[in-house]
């Protein structure tokens, strides 16, 4: 396999043919934050969270399908990388509508973390919110696409990994959304035993139900009157 040498935040590192700059940056140590990446699979470059900067080039590029070509120089971390980072979540967050305090994912939600990581703040944009009620009619799984990202993991973990090609995108612009079947609450029985998505999931848009028989064991017996 062809080795490449090129440089990363100035110092001189070596990869192989076909490797991604986030692949890189991960063997040497260096985290870039991502929202929509699976390690394992295709990239969908959906999130723009991890843009690097490569030397001679006018725009940032996304790491996670940027292959590395001899020579490259890489900043991870340079200002420009992270005020474009800093923008980018909040754009997202301007844009999402769950509340941290009422979240059940609240101290797992990636983008809160990313978001903590960059020290952002409250968004400084004025957009519109995506509003949408919570689907609730399966057994097994519960949306709220109020959180949703649209950072496309739960279609990837569908059809690359369950290969029950449940999810899709629909619509475009403000408008695009995961969608089931024609936008449609999600009930489908493939999702019986299976939950693959949720844990994939950034942010609380996907979430197990609550089994209410469940949640009342271990409470103690109250005796009426």
């Amino acid at each position: 396999m062809d080795e490449i040498t090129l440089t990363l935040n100035g110092s001189p590192v070596s990869g192989r043919q076909g490797m991604t700059i986030l692949e890189l940056a991960r063997e040497n140590g260096i985290e870039i934050p991502t929202l929509c990446y699976v390690e394992g699979f295709p990239p969908t470059g959906a999130c723009r969270v991890c843009v690097v900067e490569v030397a001679g080039l006018r725009t940032l590029v996304a790491s996670c399908h940027t292959p590395i070509t001899q020579g490259m120089v890489i900043s991870t971390h340079s200002p420009r990388v992270l005020e474009t980072r800093k923008v980018i979540v909040e754009l997202l967050l301007a844009n999402h509508c769950g509340s941290c305090f009422l979240c059940e994912k609240a101290n797992l939600c990636e983008i809160r973390k990313i978001a903590a990581d960059l020290e952002v703040g409250l968004p400084r944009f004025q957009v519109r919110k995506r509003y949408y009620p919570i689907e609730d009619v399966s057994p097994y799984i519960k949306r709220d696409m109020s959180k949703c990202i649209l950072c496309r993991r739960c279609v990837l973990a569908c059809n690359e990994i369950a290969k029950q090609n449940v999810f899709g995108i629909a619509y475009r612009g403000f408008r695009s959304k995961i969608v089931v079947d024609c936008d449609q609450p999600i009930d489908k029985e493939v999702c019986r035993d299976c939950g693959i998505c949720i844990p994939l999931c950034p942010t609380g848009a996907l979430s197990k139900p609550v089994d209410v028989r469940e949640e009342k064991k271990g409470q103690p017996l109250v005796i009426k009157g």
